[in-house]
């Protein structure tokens, strides 16, 4: 490429950002009833999710204060609500930052809800105090147990003041000083932590980065650490179900423009390097900053969240610097286990050694909490030292294009599957003879082509299938109950490794360099499936699919702008080494509970 026309698409580029921007600050709101979400009464329907507790024993025994003025450094004041014990003494707090209002409890929760009244969504039971904001800590379990509660509305939403931003280094500011406030009140013993889900377990991520002296432990239940990869783009394709009806919930609950009106972020969301760029501007750079969070750790990982949260919460637990760190896996409904008893057991012990000082034997436990699935419904527990595993043995499953067979051997003959982009698909299986557990990252290498384009959206699924050939599903994003083993996704021209973050096992693309191919050119790609944990027994199947669409539909799970045409080609065998690397656990594995 000439320097002129470098030149000039780098000024077409900013010249472009600068719009985005601009629109960013000047855009109206969209007009009300616009919205993909409105916040729902509770319905009289037995099979919705939310239940709301009794509480008139504890409202005697607790102080509620609601939107508290917390004083920022440059003046600006942020909204919290606070609630604890009525009892003199000084208590640790159990703090939450919200973007989505503090003040709307369970019978004003979102219309995505309503998800699981539909077919093929469980949701399973949400049952909290009306005092309980959304994805945050339930004061009424807390408080009882000793300890505070405060919600704060982030700067620029709901009751707080300020310009809003979106997660950003402002926003790691705003934590910083609302934790260290929290921490120094009459009725604080200046220990402070986080706890909440999605946006509110975000919010740890950016809040430890800034490393507030009285800010002793989060637990992040299931936050997304890199909203490029794992919300924006994934795999370099555009995801647009969710970022959609997020930008609309988000500028809703605004007192501002946190982001740009949607036919603005359309534009950008389909230009993958003008969004990184206008991602890494001052004042939209995220306030997530991974290896500089210290601070003690109980962090929740999904094989149920894929496309939102799962990847990050992995990633987050293998990049903070904490010496103290847990990790609680599991495949179910994250609202639904958040609440239950096992899992408030769980953070309580958490909170109560690192906030109370209890010396209840939190630290001695194993840092991983492996949760194995093998039906739906069925799961099997174990304790291990690290995440990956230990002992994980990396085994290439070979494509042979004749049999449809995944094969410890690879073909000596070279050959190609061909599917209609559109329409088709590609299988591969591979039948296990003794019972094998599959934990951890999986890789997919291929040798691709297309005859009709210069690049290919390609998706990927993992799939079990029982002894009779019927496909074992498990639950997958929001509820939805028949979603696959694991998802991975490319597009093509995306697929330049950075090769420093990198593994044998997980491929990391640099988004930084895209490399369009030629119709009929063979390149070869690294496709990252996210981290899983399946049983097989002997005589079920793993399936591998390949095609140029979603495997499912989903409301909020999907993707658009493809750049599909005509056949894509998968090449197998001699000088083509398309595999599927899956992490295999030897049957001596961790501590059974």
């Amino acid at each position: 490429m000439s320097k002129s026309r470098t030149v000039f698409l780098i000024l077409a580029v900013a010249l472009i950002a600068a719009v985005v921007i601009g629109y960013l600050v000047l855009s109206a709101k969209d007009p009300p009833g616009h919205f993909l979400e409105d916040d729902t009464e509770i319905q009289a329907n037995p099979d919705y999710p939310v239940s709301i507790k009794n509480t008139a024993a504890l409202e005697q025994d607790l102080i509620i204060e609601q939107n508290v003025w917390v004083p920022m450094r440059d003046g600006t004041r942020l909204s919290a609500n606070i609630f604890r014990p009525k009892a003199p003494g000084q208590y640790p707090i159990v703090m939450a930052f919200t973007a989505y209002d503090k003040n709307k409890g369970p019978d004003r929760y979102p219309k995505l809800l309503r998800n699981s009244l539909k077919p093929d969504f469980d949701l399973g039971s949400i049952n909290v105090s009306r005092w309980t904001s959304w994805e945050g800590p339930d004061p009424a379990f807390w408080v009882p147990n000793g300890y505070a509660v405060m919600y704060v509305d982030s700067r620029g939403f709901a009751s707080s003041e300020g310009d809003p931003g979106t997660l950003s280094v402002q926003d790691r500011d705003d934590f910083y000083d609302a934790i260290e406030w929290a921490g120094t009140r009459e009725w604080s013993n200046g220990n402070v932590g986080l706890n909440g889900v999605s946006y509110l377990a975000i919010s740890q991520w950016v809040a430890a980065s800034g490393n507030p002296p009285h800010l002793k432990a989060i637990v992040p239940w299931e936050g997304q650490s890199d909203s490029y990869r794992e919300v924006l783009y994934h795999g370099g394709i555009p995801e647009v179900a969710f970022t959609d009806f997020w930008i609309r919930k988000m500028r809703a609950g605004a007192n501002g423009n946190p982001l740009p009106a949607p036919p603005i972020f359309r534009f950008a969301h389909q230009r993958p390097q003008l969004m990184r760029w206008v991602q890494q501007r001052p004042a939209t750079r995220s306030g997530i900053d991974l290896p500089k969070i210290e601070v003690p750790a109980l962090i929740a990982a999904t094989w149920s969240d894929h496309g939102l949260h799962s990847r990050g919460s992995f990633e987050g637990f293998k990049r903070i610097s904490s010496n103290q760190k847990w990790l609680f896996t599991h495949g179910r409904s994250k609202w639904d286990l958040y609440y239950s008893e096992e899992a408030l057991v769980h953070q309580k012990e958490f909170l109560d050694h690192f906030l109370k000082g209890e010396e209840n034997g939190f630290n001695e436990r194993a840092p991983v909490r492996l949760e194995v699935r093998e039906t739906l419904d069925q799961y099997q527990v174990r304790y291990e030292d690290s995440w990956p595993l230990a002992g994980t043995e990396y085994q290439p499953l070979y494509l042979a294009s004749d049999s449809r067979q995944l094969s410890h051997s690879k073909p000596p003959a070279s050959g190609a599957v061909r599917y209609d982009s559109a329409t088709g698909h590609a299988e591969f299986s591979h039948t296990f003879n003794e019972d094998t557990e599959i934990t951890g990252h999986m890789k997919l290498r291929l040798w691709v082509s297309t005859n009709a384009s210069d690049d290919m959206d390609l998706f990927v699924g993992i799939q079990k299938l029982d002894r009779a050939g019927k496909e074992v599903t498990f639950f997958g994003k929001t509820g939805y109950t028949k979603g696959p083993v694991a998802l991975g996704w490319l597009r093509v021209s995306e697929r330049e490794l950075d090769v420093e973050r990198s593994t044998a096992w997980q491929p990391i693309l640099t988004h930084a360099n895209p490399q369009p191919i030629e119709p009929g050119e063979i390149v070869p790609v690294e496709i990252e499936i996210l981290p899983s944990s399946t049983l097989f027994r002997a005589g079920e199947t793993l399936r591998l699919v390949i095609q140029g669409r979603d495997l499912f539909e989903h409301p909020s799970l999907g993707h658009g702008y493809p750049v599909n045409e005509g056949a894509h080609r998968i090449h197998t065998g001699s000088e083509y080494d398309s595999h599927l690397l899956v992490p295999v656990i030897p049957a001596t594995g961790g501590q059974q509970r």
